[in-house]
C-alpha cells in the first residue's frame, strides 16, 4: 500500500474497500487477484506455533468479501485506524502456489512465489540466497539482473569480504571498525536511526522468579522485580550515554520512549532517565533491599548490534548498586524459544515498530496477554496494566489522529513509568558499499537488493 493496492476507501466506520493494481503477475506467471489477498490474510491464523505472530495484524478483520477479481472489502469488528499500517506487514502470496504447502516449504524456498522485483532461484541454508530479476515486475525494473545475498554472521568476516571484493555491500558494519570504513576512499558508509528499540523486560508477574536470588545465590521468597521502585532503580543505574559512546561507538540514540522522535506516538515529555546510581541505591533501600540481591540477565548474542556487550555493560552497572548480575548469552533461536516460555527473570530484546507508530510495541510487548485480540504476542513475562490496556484500546478504536495521539502517548508513559519495560536506546543501522553503489538507508533496517543503486 500503495503498491499491489492501487486505491482504497473507507466505505463506513467498519468497512474498507481495496482496488488492486491490474496486470500484476506472480513469479509463476499467474495473475494477482482478490482471492490471493483473502488467502494471504487468512493464512497467518492457521500456522500453529508460528514465531512470526503475523496474526496480530489480521485479528481486527471480521470478514473478507471479494467483490470482483480486482476488488476486496474487509469488515472489522470495531473502528480500525491501523488497517493500512497493519496490512503492509502481511506479505501477499499466491493461493495457487501455496495451497497445501508447509512452513518448511516457505523456509526452503518452495513457497516463495511473490510479486516483487526479484524471483527466488536457490537457497543454501546458512550460506546464501540467489535471486533473478523479475522482468514481469509491474513497477520500476531493478538495476541488477542477478543478486546473491550471503549470510555472514560475524561482523569482522563480513567487512573483510567487502574489503576483498567478495561482496559489494554489507549491513551492520562492526562498530570497532567504523573509523576504518570512514577513512577508506573505496567504501561509502550509510547510517540511520532505526525503529528498533533495545530494551529490558522484567518479570513483574510471578511472586518468585527463577533467576532472582539473594547475594548467596539462594532463591528469594519474594520477587523484587514486582516492586516498581526496584524497576525504577534498575533504569536509573543504566548509563545510556556511556553505552552509546563506549559500546556502540556512537551508533545508538538513548531513549525513554517506545518509538523514535520521527514516529507517531513518541512522547516528548518522556526524557532519557538520568544516570543516578546513588538515587538507585536509595530506591532499592526504600523497597526493602538495602543490600541488593542477585539476578541473571538473559540476552541474545547474535541478533542485535553488540547485544551481549550491551548486556555485559548493564550487568556491571547493576552490580555497582548492589544488584549482582550474571549474564547468559544465547543464540537468538534458543533465546526466543526459551523466552516465549517465560523462562527468564530479566531479558534484553529489541523491537522494530513495523506499523510506524507506538501502537506496535504497546500491542505486542506491553498489552495484557490476549491472543484472541492479537495482544501481548511478545509480552513473554506477562506484564499487565489494565489502565494502560484501557488507553490502548481507546487508541486502537479512535480514527482521528489528533484524538489518538495523546491516548498512545499516555499509554506509553504509563507503561514506561511503571517499568513494564526499560528502554535503553534506538539502534542505529549501518550499511557499507563499494564506491559506485549507493543505498538509501531505511528506518526499518531492511536491506533490499532493488534499493542498491549504481552511481
Amino acid at each position: 500500500i500503495p503498491a499491489l493496492a492501487e486505491s482504497w476507501s473507507l466505505v463506513n466506520n467498519l468497512t474498507w474497500e481495496f482496488k488492486l493494481r491490474k496486470g500484476v503477475k506472480f513469479h509463476d506467471g499467474s495473475e494477482l487477484t482478490a482471492e490471493d489477498i483473502a488467502w494471504s490474510m487468512d493464512r497467518p491464523s492457521t500456522i500453529i506455533g508460528s514465531p512470526g505472530k503475523f496474526d496480530v495484524y489480521t485479528k481486527g478483520i471480521l470478514n473478507k468479501t471479494i467483490i470482483d477479481a480486482q476488488t476486496i472489502r474487509f469488515t472489522t469488528r470495531e473502528p480500525y485506524p491501523l488497517m493500512l499500517a497493519d496490512l503492509t506487514s502481511v506479505y501477499i502470496v499466491s493461493k495457487k502456489a501455496t495451497t497445501g504447502i508447509s512452513s518448511d516449504d516457505f523456509s526452503s524456498g518452495k513457497g516463495m512465489v511473490g510479486t516483487g522485483p526479484y524471483k527466488f532461484v536457490r537457497y543454501q541454508r546458512d550460506d546464501r540466497i540467489e535471486l533473478d530479476r523479475n522482468d514481469s515486475y509491474w513497477g520500476k525494473k531493478p538495476a541488477w539482473s542477478k543478486v546473491t545475498m550471503r549470510f555472514i554472521p560475524t561482523g569482522s568476516t563480513r567487512l573483510a569480504a567487502l574489503l576483498a571484493g567478495d561482496v559489494q555491500a554489507i549491513e551492520n558494519v562492526p562498530t570497532p571498525d567504523l573509523e576504518k570504513v570512514r577513512s577508506d576512499a573505496s567504501i561509502s558508509l550509510y547510517s540511520k536511526v532505526s525503529h528498533r528499540l533495545i530494551y529490558l523486560y522484567p518479570d513483574t508477574k510471578r511472586d518468585q522468579s527463577p533467576f532472582v536470588t539473594d547475594k548467596d545465590g539462594k532463591p528469594l521468597a519474594k520477587n523484587p522485580l514486582q516492586d516498581q521502585r526496584v524497576r525504577a532503580a534498575l533504569s536509573m543505574a543504566i548509563n545510556r550515554d556511556a553505552i552509546r559512546d563506549r559500546v556502540m561507538e556512537g551508533l545508538s540514540e538513548p531513549t525513554n520512549n517506545l518509538v523514535p522522535k520521527t514516529l507517531f506516538g513518541n512522547n516528548p515529555a518522556l526524557k532519557v532517565v538520568k544516570y543516578d546510581p546513588e538515587g538507585a541505591k536509595k530506591l532499592l533501600a526504600a523497597a526493602g533491599y538495602p543490600n541488593g540481591f542477585g539476578l541473571t540477565l538473559h540476552t541474545p548474542n547474535n541478533r542485535y548490534v553488540n547485544d551481549e556487550k550491551i548486556a555485559q555493560t548493564i550487568a556491571q552497572m547493576f552490580s555497582r548498586i548492589g544488584v549482582v548480575t550474571k549474564i547468559e548469552g544465547l543464540p537468538m533461536s534458543v533465546y526466543s524459544a526459551r523466552g516465549a516460555k517465560g523462562e527468564y527473570s530479566l531479558g534484553l530484546l529489541g523491537w522494530g515498530a513495523q506499523t510506524g507508530e507506538a501502537s506496535s510495541p504497546l500491542r505486542a510487548l506491553l498489552a495484557c496477554d490476549n491472543p484472541a485480540k492479537g495482544l501481548g504476542g511478545f509480552n513473554w513475562l506477562k506484564y499487565c496494566n489494565p489502565k494502560m490496556d484501557e488507553l490502548l484500546q481507546k487508541a486502537l478504536n479512535t480514527v482521528d489522529d489528533k484524538a489518538r495521539l495523546p491516548l498512545l502517548q499516555e499509554a506509553g508513559a504509563l507503561a514506561i513509568n511503571d517499568g513494564g519495560l526499560i528502554p535503553i536506546h534506538q539502534q542505529v543501522t549501518t550499511w557499507a558499499a563499494k564506491k559506485g553503489i549507493a543505498y538509501i538507508p531505511r528506518t526499518d533496517e531492511r536491506t533490499h537488493a532493488f534499493e542498491f543503486i549504481p552511481q
